[in-house]
C-alpha cells in the first residue's frame, strides 16, 4: 500500500508506546531456554517477534500465542531440533544473531538463513567467537554471512567478540551462556556499537533469575549451572517506536503525550528525547507518560548516536526541519541494517530538497534547506518508512509507497496516525 501525508500544522496526540521489540525477542529466549513455565505480558507481536516464536518452536520449545500474552514452557536449555533443520529468519537479523548461539545448544547441525538482504549482513564476529568456544560453524555461500551451517557444541569459556557491527553479537552469547558447559567469561572487543542493547539483554537475563557479572561494557562473566526461571514478565514499552510520535511534534510544533514507557529503562534510545531537548523542545513526565512540547522552532545539534542507532534516521528528519546546521557520529553501521540507512537518509532527504552530506568519517551532516513533497521508496526497511511519515507530516505532499514494511516493528503505526488525525 502506498501512503500519502499532509502538511499537519500543530498537532496535539496522546498515543500509548507499543511494547519493545527488543525486550519481546529476548524474553521469548530467555522463557524458552529456561525451567518451567512463564508467561510474557504485553509482548509485542510483529513480523520479527513472530519469526522468533517461530524458530524456538521448530527448536522444541511449546509455546502459545494469545492475544496479549504468551505462554512458553521452558526446554532447560535443551533444543530438540531435527538434524539440518532449516531456521529460516526472513528479514529479522535479531532473530538470526540471537538463535544461533542457541542452535550450538542442539544436538546436531542446523542450517540458518534468510532472505537475500539477510545474505549481505555480516555475521562474522559472531560465528568466529563461537568456532573460538566449540563451535563449528561453517558458511554455505559468501564468508562472513548467511546461510551458515551451526555444528558443535557451546563449552564456553573466556571468548572476544567483535561488536564493531552489532551489540547482538556479544547478547546472543549471553543469552545462551547459562548453559555453556563452562559458562562464559565474555570480552568485547573496542569500538563496539549500540552498547546500551547489552543493559537490555543483561536486564532480561536478571529478571528471568541469571545474574551477569559485569566490568562496564569490557567484560561479562556468567557462570554454569544458574537456568532461567519460568516466571510472569511484563514487556515495558518501547522508546524507538515512540520516538516517531515526539519528532512529529518536534517538527509541526505543538504536544504528543506518550504513556507505557519506563521512565527508569536502559533503553538507549531514550536518549532521543535529550537530544529533541537539546533542539530545543520541553520534556516533561508524570509516572509511565512523557510529553514533548514544541513551537516548531529548532536548531541543530551535534551529537554521537552509537548507543541509540534506531532512532538516527528520525533525528535526521527533525535535524533537517532545524534552522542551524547538525552532525550526527557514531553510525556508520547503519549501513549493515535492514538497509544501508546511510543511503536512506541521503536518499530521503535528498529527494525531499534536504541539504545533506555523508563525510568519509562517516558521519552526515544537514544544513537547512527549503523542503517540498515527493515520493519515498523505503526498500522494504520499516524504520526508513516510519522516518519518512514524520517528515512528510511537516513538509506535506510525501508519499510512502510500500508502506506496510512497518508491519516488521509496529504493524499498527499507520492505524494510530488515522486514528489520531494525522492521515
Amino acid at each position: 500500500m502506498n501512503i500519502t501525508l499532509e502538511k499537519a500544522g500543530t498537532i496535539d496526540i496522546r498515543v500509548t508506546a507499543p511494547p519493545s521489540k527488543s525486550y519481546t525477542h529476548r524474553a521469548l529466549i530467555a522463557a524458552g531456554l529456561g525451567e518451567g513455565e512463564s508467561i510474557i505480558e504485553c509482548p509485542l507481536r510483529s513480523d520479527d517477534t513472530v519469526i522468533t516464536a517461530s524458530a524456538l518452536r521448530q527448536m522444541g520449545v511449546p509455546l502459545a500465542w494469545s492475544g496479549e500474552r504468551i505462554t512458553v514452557i521452558g526446554i532447560c536449555g535443551k533444543p530438540t531440533c531435527d538434524d539440518y533443520s532449516i531456521l529460516d529468519m526472513g528479514d529479522s537479523g535479531t532473530s538470526l544473531r540471537m538463535l544461533t548461539t542457541v542452535a550450538l545448544l542442539c544436538r546436531g547441525p542446523v542450517i540458518i538463513t534468510g532472505s537475500p538482504r539477510m545474505k549481505e549482513r555480516p555475521v562474522g564476529g559472531l560465528v568466529s567467537a563461537l568456532n573460538n568456544i566449540g563451535g563449528g560453524i561453517q558458511y554455505l555461500e559468501a564468508a562472513g554471512f548467511p546461510p551458515f551451517l551451526v555444528d558443535g557444541s557451546l563449552l564456553g569459556g573466556t571468548v572476544r567478540v567483535d561488536s564493531t557491527i552489532s551489540s547482538q553479537f556479544a547478547s546472543s552469547l549471553l543469552l545462551s551462556a547459562p548453559f555453556a558447559e563452562r559458562g562464559i567469561d565474555l570480552q568485547i572487543l573496542p569500538g563496539a556499537v549500540s552498547r546500551s542493547y547489552l543493559d537490555v539483554t543483561v536486564d532480561v537475563m536478571k529478571a528471568f533469575g541469571v545474574t551477569v557479572e559485569r566490568e562496564g561494557y569490557d567484560r561479562f562473566i556468567v557462570e554454569p549451572g544458574r537456568y532461567y526461571q519460568g516466571r510472569e514478565y511484563l514487556v515495558e514499552g518501547d522508546y524507538s517506536s515512540a520516538s516517531y510520535f515526539f519528532a512529529m511534534a518536534a517538527v509541526c510544533g505543538g504536544r504528543t503525550r506518550v504513556s507505557s514507557l519506563s521512565p527508569s529503562s536502559v533503553q538507549g534510545d531514550r536518549r532521543f528525547l535529550h537530544a529533541l531537548a537539546a533542539m530545543g523542545c520541553r520534556i516533561s513526565s508524570a509516572g509511565d507518560c512523557i510529553t514533548l512540547e514544541s513551537d516548531g522552532v529548532l536548531e541543530g545539534i551535534e551529537m554521537n548516536l552509537s548507543g541509540s542507532p534506531d532512532t538516527v534516521q528520525t533525528l535526521c528528519m527533525v535535524a533537517a526541519c532545524a534552522r542551524s546546521p547538525s552532525r550526527f557520529t557514531g553510525i556508520s553501521h547503519l549501513k549493515y541494517k535492514e538497509s544501508d540507512r546511510i543511503l536512506a537518509i541521503l536518499k530521503i532527504l535528498q529527494a525531499l530538497g534536504g541539504d545533506v552530506k555523508a563525510e568519509e568519517d562517516g558521519s552526515i551532516r544537514i544544513r537547512p534547506a527549503t523542503l517540498h513533497g515527493g515520493r519515498i521508496d523505503p526498500a522494504g526497511d520499516h524504520r526508513t518508512a516510519m522516518s519518512a511519515a514524520v517528515l512528510g507530516l511537516a513538509v506535506g505532499g510525501v508519499t510512502v509507497v510500500n508502506a506496510g514494511c512497518v508491519s516488521k516493528s509496529f504493524p499498527e503505526f499507520w492505524e494510530i496516525l488515522h486514528k489520531e488525525g494525522l492521515l
